[in-house]
């Protein structure tokens, strides 16, 4: 039989092509990649279906910690925020997935790799992008998408080989992991639907107003309410901390790898939390050109990350640049949490450029003396200047 190892996430689509593929005369290792979203229990649950439904073997592989070294440590360094909304929560995720696939694929000497996404999506475009450049050598099987089969026929199919498997219609597609969760369905295909409180995974269970602090080491989350913890551990902690008050809530709408306009609820709590509060600390400990800069820089990275263009050398690039920024950002931010909202209250740090030692904003001025700022004044407005003294009087605004 012919190998194939086949991206597994337990949902209708992927259980659909383990018996599928068999049909076609392939003997199926299924890997689930684990960024977050699945507990351990979850995950035994995960192998033991797949195996009933024919896999050849299942494999469980946990990435949290090299899909935070790799990926979410640069997000958060770039504060970066898909059309100032959207921290990148699956999309950051699939290379990730892929690259484990792919690794097991060529220890098991596979032949094949194959995934469950349909035609109509961006991760079609992440999985075949990741396999296409570091395996090309290697066939890519995509039955969903090749055949356009729709989730009635697949659960149909799977009734009728005898899988007895809850294969219920559900009304959303949910995809979780440590930096959030998507959440598609119909409200989401309009421009002007939403979703309403039950298509959110956490309920909201908490109303009193609650302030949190979170200590940050070179940029990276290490604690919270002064408890040391690893990244990781602090990203699962305020998410615990602030998901039950319905914060992170929100709908994306962008553009798509595939050419159209695209809409995705999502809930991520923790990564807005955590950029906001890395962005103010930011703002106090680097200089106006690093902040400068960093913007232009992030903004393009997250670009490649949601694109599938995390391969690109100039990723790397761009991370040196992005690591070089957070020597300084180190120090401790205060934010306050509310039903559906949260307001970061201040930072401390003990490289914060706000040093009272050179005078107070509006207040006190101890660095430089009146006939300085004149003298400044007058060399800052010369160019001006000499640009209004020659020009049309029409051009002054």
């Amino acid at each position: 039989m012919k190998k194939l190892v086949l991206a597994y996430s337990g949902g209708l689509d992927t259980s659909f092509c383990i018996p599928y593929l068999k049909e076609m005369g392939f003997e199926v290792h299924t890997v689930t990649a684990n960024t977050g979203g699945f507990s351990e229990e979850e995950e035994k649950e995960l192998e033991k279906k797949a195996l009933t439904l024919g896999a050849k073997s299942h494999t469980n592989s946990n990435i949290v910690e090299e899909y935070y070294n790799k990926g979410i440590r640069f997000l958060i360094y770039g504060n970066i925020l898909k059309n100032s909304a959207y921290p990148l929560s699956v999309s950051s995720e699939r290379v990730f997935q892929a690259l484990e696939v792919l690794r097991i694929a060529k220890a098991l000497n596979a032949k094949y790799v194959a995934h469950g996404s349909t035609g109509a999506g961006n991760d079609q475009v992440r999985f075949d992008l990741v396999f296409d450049v570091l395996a090309p050598e290697i066939k890519i099987i995509a039955p969903v998408r090749e055949y356009n089969f729709q989730r009635h026929f697949e659960r149909d199919y799977l009734i009728n080989k005898g899988f007895s498997f809850n294969w219920k219609e559900n009304r959303y597609s949910i995809n979780k992991g440590i930096w959030g969760t998507s959440i598609g369905g119909q409200e989401t295909l309009k421009s002007d639907g939403y979703l309403p409180e039950d298509a959110y995974p956490h309920k909201i269970t908490e109303n009193k107003e609650k302030i949190i602090s979170i200590d940050f080491l070179k940029g990276e989350p290490v604690g919270v309410d002064g408890q040391k913890m690893s990244p990781t551990e602090a990203i699962s902690k305020i998410t615990e901390m602030a998901a039950p008050y319905g914060i992170g809530r929100d709908i994306h709408i962008g553009d798509t790898i595939i050419g159209i306009k695209g809409r995705v609820g999502f809930e991520a709590a923790a990564p807005l939390i955590i950029i906001k509060a890395h962005h103010l600390l930011e703002k106090h400990v680097l200089v106006k050109g690093q902040l400068n800069w960093k913007e232009h820089i992030a903004s393009y990275y997250g670009q490649l990350m949601h694109e599938a263009q995390y391969l690109d050398p100039t990723a790397r690039d761009m991370e040196a640049f992005l690591e070089s920024t957070q020597k300084n950002v180190t120090g401790t931010v205060f934010v306050k949490l509310r039903p559906y909202c949260f307001t970061v209250l201040g930072c401390k740090s003990r490289y914060d450029l706000m040093n009272s030692g050179f005078g107070a904003y509006g207040e006190d001025n101890k660095s430089y003396t009146p006939q300085d700022v004149i003298g400044f004044t007058k060399v800052l407005a010369n160019p001006l200047k000499i640009y209004y003294s020659i020009s049309n009087s029409n051009d002054k605004r």
